[in-house]
Formats: C-alpha cells, structure tokens, sequence
C-alpha cells in the first residue's frame, strides 16, 4: 500500500517509521526546516528528536504531490490542524479514504474529528480514526503497541485494519467510530487531573479512584453522543487512559504536574515544546457536557483550574465535598 503521511511531528515521523517496513511511505511537512533535516539527515530534530527515518520514506514539501500516489492519507496533525489539512485534500478533489490520529474537539465549534470531516468531504467520503493506547516514541522504536482503528465504513476499517496490521504494532477494527473518538479526546483531560493528584502527592488509591470515576464521565459523554458503553472498556477507552494518565511520556500528565506545582500554564506549554491536547479539550468538554446536561466533575474541575477560575486544592476539595452516590447509577 502506498500511504502519505500529512504532517511531520511526532507521529507523522514515528508512523513513517512504523510502515516503512511493509508500505511505500511518503511524509509530507509543512515545515521546509523539517524536510531538509529529514532528507540530508533523516532526522527530525525539532519535533522528534532520537529517531532515524528509513531511506524508503520519501519525503515531501509539496502537498498536491505527497499524494499523487498514495492510496490512502493518514493526517498526523494537532486538532487544530485538522479542518485545514481535510480542506486542503478537498480543494485537490482527493477521493482518498482519510484517516486521523489526533485526539480531542474542534476548538470554538466542539466537533469530533469525524464530523469536521464529514462536513468538509460530504457523504461520499470514506474516513476512520486511528487512536489507542500508544506513546509515538515507542512506536518509533518497535515496542509492542495495539490500537484501534475506527471508520464511517465497517468493511473499510477491517480492510485497513488488516493491511497496516504487521509487526510490532497490532491494529484491531472497531465499529464505534464515536466511542474511539470520544475516549481518545477525553482522556486527555484525565490525564491533566491525575497529574494534578500525582503533583499534590495524594497517594495512589486517589489515582486509582480519580481515574476510574475518569473513566465513568467518558463513558457518561459518549452514550450521550451515540457511542456505545462497551467501547469505553476497550483500547481507545480505559487502554489509553491507563497509558495517558500513568505514562511518564505523557504530555498532559506532565501539564498536570507542573500545575500542581503552581506553575502558571503559559510557562508550562512554553516549556513543554509540544501540543497538549487536553489543555483544549478540557473546555470543549465542560462546554459539550453542560450543553447535553452530563454530569463531569473532574472535567469541570480541570477546565476550571486551566482557566485560573480554581486552584487544584480548591478543585480537590470540591470534588471531595460532592455528595455521595451509587457507583454505577
């Protein structure tokens, strides 16, 4: 299969990396600093630094010809880089089926990744997401990984599940394109609570607590949207939450930690170097959750402390003086 990957960072590279073996790979960056360290160098030394590019992988500047080829377009860009990227495959008249890798709502508009594309592409358009319990750096370097891989066509997502199926990194096909979508942008917040109670040195059965109730609200929010319960129990639900809210690689573990330690946020995302998903998905989920009447504790709390409104200790003791209720009412 002939695959263009749509952005250059951290995944775009470590996904490269990952296909080169079994696919002919092409990586498109938008940056011309990147491209030229990944030609001359095949490093990516400002996004994604340690690893080496396979010689296979071509490597693009020119968007129109990164795809000229390929048979199928995974786009390795922020959220926020999402609308623009599908707008630019539209402008082309691309008909290839698309898929995504990154995780969280549209900023302003509060959409999932697959209705941003639904809407730019229309009807026709075949697309899935790609999400689930992995770090880019472990996958760069062959560790074993599983994922799911989700998409508006069931045949489509076996049939792309199998082909990028090899090696160390294990892709299984999942129906729930909602649910796959939800849990992967709403553990990100999570992960900044659980770094906050990490940060405050409340022990482990408060992790432990705080990421199971997590885990509830998630499922809570996706029912709501029409995905289904059991999806949560799966790779890109509570997989990619343990893995979010306990790995040490985790960005917005690593937000919550330094907001715990009254670092202002401005300063912890200038220092961080890279897009922390669930600093903006925390607003649109208080904002969604409020909108269809969804009880999220912790994600208002999160949001809360994000915006100054609350600090973590007034957040803590503000969970802690809810009311008690039945556990899985």
């Amino acid at each position: 299969m002939n695959i263009t990957l749509l952005g250059a960072g951290a995944w775009g590279t470590a996904l490269s990396i990952a296909f080169a073996n079994t696919h002919q790979v092409t990586l498109w960056s938008r940056e011309a600093d990147v491209a030229v360290d990944l030609r001359e160098h095949r490093k990516n030394t400002r996004f994604f630094p340690g690893f080496s590019l396979p010689d296979a992988v071509v490597v693009e500047t020119d968007f129109a010809q990164s795809l000229a080829s390929a048979d199928l377009a995974i786009i390795a860009t922020p959220i926020a880089g999402l609308r623009p990227t599908v707008e630019r495959l539209k402008s082309l008249g691309c008909q290839l089926p698309v898929l995504w890798v990154c995780k969280g709502f549209e900023a302003g508009s509060g959409k999932l990744p697959h209705q941003v594309v639904q809407e730019i592409l229309g009807d026709g358009a075949v697309f899935g997401a790609l999400s689930g319990p992995s770090f880019a750096e472990e996958v760069a370097s062959g560790q074993p990984t599983a994922v799911a891989l989700a998409a508006n066509d069931a045949n489509f997502a076996r049939e792309a599940a199998r082909a990028l199926h090899a090696g160390r990194l294990r892709i299984y096909a999942n129906e729930d394109l909602v649910g796959v979508e939800v849990g992967g942008a709403v553990k990100n917040v999570m992960a900044i609570a659980t770094g906050i109670c990490d940060g405050l040195g409340l022990g482990l059965n408060s992790r432990a607590a705080l990421m199971t109730r997590g885990l509830a609200e998630i499922a809570r929010l996706g029912v709501a949207l029409g995905a289904q319960r059991q999806s949560f129990m799966g790779l890109a639900g509570m997989g990619d939450l343990i893995l979010t809210c306990t790995g040490d690689l985790s960005r917005n573990r690593k937000v919550g930690l330094a907001l715990a330690s009254g670092k202002p946020l401005d300063r912890i995302l200038e220092d961080l170097g890279h897009v922390a998903e669930g600093v903006y998905t925390a607003r649109e989920t208080d904002r969604l959750a409020a909108s269809l009447g969804v009880e999220m504790p912790i994600s208002a709390a999160v949001a809360a402390i994000l915006d100054g409104r609350m600090s973590a200790v007034e957040a803590l003791d503000q969970l802690m003086a809810r009311d008690p209720k039945e556990e899985l009412a």
